[in-house]
Order: C-alpha cells, then sequence, then structure tokens
C-alpha cells in the first residue's frame, strides 16, 4: 500500500478569522497570541466580535459555563493555570459581575466600518482595560474613556457607539458568525476549518505548518 504523501503548507494568504467575545478571558488570552501565530505563517487575522449571550444563551439554550456545575469549577481552575504558565495578570475576577459587552460590540464594528486599520487596535485596547485593569465597559462613555489607539477620537466613537448603525453592524455580525457555525470564545476559523478554544491555537500552529489535513 503506498503511503500517503505528506501535506506540504498551502501557498494561500487567506487570513485567519478570529471570533470573539470582550466578556471572554479565553478570548482575551488568545488575542494576545493569534496574530503573531498568523505572521509566523505570511497570514494576517480579520477579527469577528461575536456574543456568547446570544450564542450560548439564547440560541443553544445553555448556562453560562461558570453556572455550570462541575464544568464552571473546572474553567475558573482552567483560566488561573493558563494564566500561570503564560505569566498573564487580570484585575478583573472571572466571577466578577458580567459586563454588558454591547457597546464595545457596537464600538467595534464602528471602527470596522468606518476606520478599519484600526479595528484590531481598538479591540486589543478594549480587552486590555476590560481584564488587565478590570474596567467595566458596559457604557459608550466607558469605552471612549478608556487609552484609544492613535487617530480615534473618543468624541466621536462615543456618538459612533450610539449610532443605530454601530446597533445594525453588531446585529449582522452576530447573525453572521451564528450563520457561520460559531457558538464560542474564541474561535478561530483557518482554510473554512473552525478551531474552538485557546488550548486549539497549537492544532491551528501545526494546520498552517502542515497545510491541513
Amino acid at each position: 500500500m503506498t503511503p500517503s504523501p505528506t501535506p506540504t503548507p498551502s501557498p494561500t494568504s487567506a487570513p485567519l478569522h478570529f471570533y470573539f467575545d470582550f466578556i471572554s478571558p479565553f478570548g482575551y488570552f488568545a488575542s494576545l497570541r493569534v496574530e503573531p501565530l498568523a505572521a509566523r505563517h505570511g497570514r494576517t487575522v480579520e477579527w469577528h466580535a461575536m456574543l456568547l449571550g446570544v450564542s450560548v444563551l439564547k440560541v443553544m439554550g445553555l448556562k453560562p459555563l461558570l453556572d455550570t456545575p462541575l464544568k464552571g469549577d473546572y474553567i475558573r481552575r482552567d483560566a488561573r493555570r493558563y494564566m500561570r504558565r503564560h505569566g498573564l495578570r487580570v484585575k478583573r475576577d472571572l466571577d466578577d459581575a458580567v459586563m454588558d459587552p454591547r457597546a464595545a460590540g457596537r464600538a467595534f464594528y464602528w471602527v470596522k466600518q468606518h476606520h478599519p486599520e484600526l479595528a484590531a487596535p481598538l479591540a486589543h485596547a478594549i480587552y486590555h482595560a476590560c481584564w488587565a485593569q478590570g474596567r467595566d465597559l458596559s457604557t459608550a462613555e466607558a469605552v471612549a474613556a478608556i487609552a484609544l489607539p492613535a487617530g480615534l477620537d473618543a468624541q466621536g466613537l462615543r456618538e459612533g457607539i450610539e449610532n443605530e448603525e454601530a446597533r445594525q453592524l453588531l446585529r449582522s455580525a452576530v447573525e453572521a458568525s451564528l450563520q457561520a457555525g460559531i457558538f464560542g470564545s474564541p474561535t478561530v476559523v483557518v482554510d473554512g476549518e473552525p478551531f474552538w478554544g485557546v488550548e486549539n491555537l497549537g492544532l491551528v500552529e501545526q494546520w498552517l505548518d502542515s497545510g491541513g489535513w
């Protein structure tokens, strides 16, 4: 029997699609690694904010992970173990009141629509403010008050968040993520193949190294 040929890395330069929710600690962890990972393979990253409150609670009909018996305790342990391993410190505790992520999501999509080159830097800034600094970003005012990427005006951003356009952009993006089968944060889609969970970034790397399987 002739052995199967060893896959070779794909020559495509298609972006990695990175789906995340700002309330997700594991989304935050992945956001710190996904761009260097992509760059090592000549890829870029297309960022997509989603809402776990829609995918998990409304569509899947499940409890939040931390409210799920047994699994919630494991998630807490897993997050703390990850932070120890990677030398991360956060000021937002996993058991703090869950922030309403809609203002942050609207900010992201308004910027993606009007200043696309600043969408990823804004996502990093929001994640840093939320998790590393422990700030509650539930309102337009709170989001606009963080350290914004150069080129973004706080007043303009606040007005953008409160505009109906931003609400519609977020609704459309969340619906598109559901249509794409995305349910969790983080999820990376590479060459049409979805990988859910920060622990699967290693598999994403292997996929890119080998060309897939």
